[in-house]
Order: structure tokens, then sequence, then C-alpha cells
């Protein structure tokens, strides 16, 4: 429990990435370039995958959902972003604060569980190309991607519940982009072990399952890539595999690194620096 100036807030100040004028301008420039490219991208994928017949496949059926997620979270967070940059009113209310980071959280880790479904789903194709379109039926695609879309909500919704709890904080002012938990458990008049606690199971556990999915999958897929009779099988198997891949080390890295370390060393720049890698 703190001492001393502790009170209960309506609003927050967010501080942003930067407070140099010169800089803000130009990370906001930058930001927007790379979110209006993030949106253009995503609904272009989304929109071929709908209109296009050859790409009613599960992998392209994933495909759709993780460009969804990933709009979606980059949208719960730029735009606001953006306006803190270019405008003196960095504030946002308790509750918006509370809904931002909740609904980052279900995204985020729905994308964290669908890119494991992916890892299987490659596997399936992979190494059972012949019953790849019975194995991975339309209804069996679906449920694993609500199970995805619930385990978000569910893992979510456990620290969106237990931070409401939280009584009082010494000080409005959150020197980050948005509203995450760490910086926010910085700022609480209030022992907040049990929330830090359960950030780390959650995310050490949801980790766990998901990392040993993708490298058992992998792990086959290694197996039998070498097997491939066909030179041009091999190489399409290695191109979707590579850029699979390469979506999974950046976005479990920056989970790894901010959310599965107990009271983490790190400093509020550097979780800056990781976070903003996944935007």
């Amino acid at each position: 429990m703190w001492e001393g100036n502790c009170t209960s807030v309506t609003e927050f100040i967010l501080l942003g990435l930067s407070d140099v004028p010169e800089l803000r301008v130009f990370l906001s420039l930058l930001f927007l370039l790379v979110y209006g490219v993030t949106v253009l991208g995503n609904l272009g994928m989304i929109a071929l995958i709908q209109v296009s017949s050859r790409l009613h496949t599960p992998m392209y059926f994933f495909l759709s959902h993780l460009s969804f997620l990933d709009f979606c979270y980059s949208t719960i967070i730029v735009p606001k972003m953006l306006f803190n940059m270019l405008t003196k009113d960095k504030a946002i209310s308790f509750l918006g604060c509370m809904v931002q980071f909740y609904l980052f959280g279900v995204y985020a880790i729905t994308e964290v569980f669908l890119l494991a479904v992916m890892a299987y789903d490659r596997f399936v194709a992979i190494c059972n190309p012949l019953l790849y379109m019975v194995t991975m039926s339309r209804t069996l695609c679906v449920e694993l991607v609500s199970c995805c879309y619930l385990s978000g909500t569910v893992c979510s919704l456990i620290h969106f519940c237990l931070a409401l709890e939280i009584p009082s904080f010494r000080s409005n002012v959150i020197n980050y982009f948005f509203c995450d938990l760490p910086p926010i458990f910085n700022l609480a008049c209030y022992d907040v072990s049990v929330n830090k606690l359960m950030v780390f199971i959650v995310a050490n556990f949801i980790e766990i399952i998901t990392i040993m999915i993708i490298l058992t999958s992998y792990l086959f897929i290694l197996i039998t890539i070498p097997r491939t009779h066909s030179a041009e099988g091999r190489h399409k198997a290695f191109s979707t595999c590579a850029s699979h891949l390469t979506a999974i080390s950046v976005f479990q890295g920056t989970i790894l690194f901010t959310y599965c370390q107990p009271n983490s060393g790190n400093s509020e720049d550097t979780d800056k620096v990781a976070q903003c890698s996944t935007q």
C-alpha cells in the first residue's frame, strides 16, 4: 500500500513516445504512413480472399482472420496515439483506458493462438497433403478460430476485472503510448502483486501451449520437406513457412520480452520499443 498522495482517477494522461516537438512530428508522419499501409494491406487481403474463390482454402481462411486481428489491435492503439502526438490533449478517460487495454488484449491473445493454429494447418498441408481438405474441414476451421477468439476474450477479461479493482493511483500520468498493464501497475497505490502474478501466469501459460504446438508442427514439417520429391513443392513449403515463422518470431518475442518475466526490470522506454515493433 502506498502512503501519501493517492486518489482515484477519472482520466489518465498518456505521455506517448517522445516530448520533443520535432521528433513528435517525424514519428507522427512515420506511424501514419505505417498505419495507412497496415490498414490498406490487411483490408485488401481480406477483400481479396473473400472475392476470389481460388483462395477459399483453410490457409487463406486463417490468413483473413490474421489480417482482421492485425487491423483491429493496430486501430485500437495507433489513431489515439497519433492524436496525442499532434495535440496538447493527451487525456484518456479511466473507462476508455481500461477498454483500450482490454480490447488490445483480446485481439493480441487471439492472434497468438491463431498463429499456433496456422502452424498446425501447415503441418497437415505438408505432412498429409492428400487428406488436407478432409482433415481441415470448414467446420473444424470455424471451431478452431472460434476457440482462438474465446481464449483471447476470457484471458483479457481476467486482467480487465482485476484492473477495475485497483482503488487509487499515485498519479494519472502514464509514461507510455497506450494503456497497457505494466505502466498502469506502476502507478497503483495498492498491492497489485495478484495482478502481476496473473499476467505472468496467463502469459506464460499461453506461450508454453502455443510454442509447443508450433515447435511440434514445424519439427514434423522439417522432417517431411526433405522427403518431398518435387523441387517446386519444397520451395512452396519453405516460402509459406518462412513468412509464418517471421510473424511468430516478432509477435511471440515481444510478448515474451514484455509480459513473461516476473517483476521485469525492463524500463518503460525499452518496453515502448518492443511494443512498437508489433504495431
